[in-house]
């Protein structure tokens, strides 16, 4: 297949996938107003409408391996695009994020990340939004679920070198809960920019999971090496050598 096709053909997947985030937001709007069941199950269907279109209209395949946790952890996950949040999420019951509070503001997004638990912060506050999702937690009036954090921050590219911060660490022994790791492959197929998405088989997997109760040291050297093994052996089987670069 040549390179204009399968470009003009995730051009139209991924409007597609706007449009129909947009459908199904007003489709889920009226139960998720009452209900956060409701927005999580409108969520959930925009990344399982993803999954079956993106297999046919670009020929990109995703499978989810592993055992996703059902109880409140912390999920830690390397990020690649947006698919791997489509993955994460789609694949656990009650996930939510430490999103920018900027987001809070964004068509349909905004207002669903609120209703399913993502917690809003402004830049430089995370630690103190933690402390109350902690608190509110606690006191019933937040719902527990899966904590989906990034430890490097922001989206790498396959074969990218980046440090994992230690807010993750921090994170880890404020909420004093497990943590699963979770490695992917799905930046060698949707890249963190641009419009081209390559056919073949994109991976998410969940790792055992990290008790709680480490040092932060000790917690953090064991993520980073868990989920950067994990993942380069996943981006090796979808045929891209991540030691031969960064």
């Amino acid at each position: 297949m040549s390179y204009a096709l399968q470009w003009t053909r995730s051009l139209i997947f991924t409007i597609s996938a706007y449009v129909m985030m947009g459908v199904l937001g007003i489709l889920y709007f009226p139960w998720a107003i009452f209900s956060r069941r409701g927005a999580l199950a409108g969520c959930h269907a925009w990344c399982r409408w993803i999954r079956w279109s993106a297999r046919w209209m670009v020929g990109l395949r995703t499978e989810v391996r592993g055992t996703p946790p059902t109880d409140e952890v912390v999920v830690a996950a390397k990020h690649q695009s947006f698919l791997d949040i489509i993955l994460i999420f789609g694949a656990i019951p009650s996930g939510k994020f430490i999103m920018k509070r900027i987001l809070m503001y964004a068509p349909v997004i905004g207002q669903y990340g609120l209703r399913i638990g993502c917690v809003p912060v402004n830049r430089g506050q995370r630690g103190k939004a933690i402390k109350k999702m902690v608190a509110d937690v606690a006191k019933g009036r937040q719902h527990p679920g899966q904590l989906i954090i990034y430890p490097q921050g922001t989206r790498i590219a396959p074969g990218v070198k980046a440090p994992y911060k230690v807010g993750t660490g921090v994170l880890y022994e404020q909420l004093q809960q497990d943590c699963v790791p979770v490695a992917a492959n799905v930046g060698v197929f949707w890249p963190k920019r641009g419009i081209y998405r390559k056919p073949g088989l994109a991976v998410v997997e969940f790792l055992p999971r990290i008790k709680a109760g480490l040092d932060k040291a000790t917690f953090m050297a064991k993520l980073e090496d868990e989920i950067e093994t994990a993942s380069n052996r996943l981006m090796k089987e979808a045929g891209f050598e991540p030691d031969g670069m960064g």
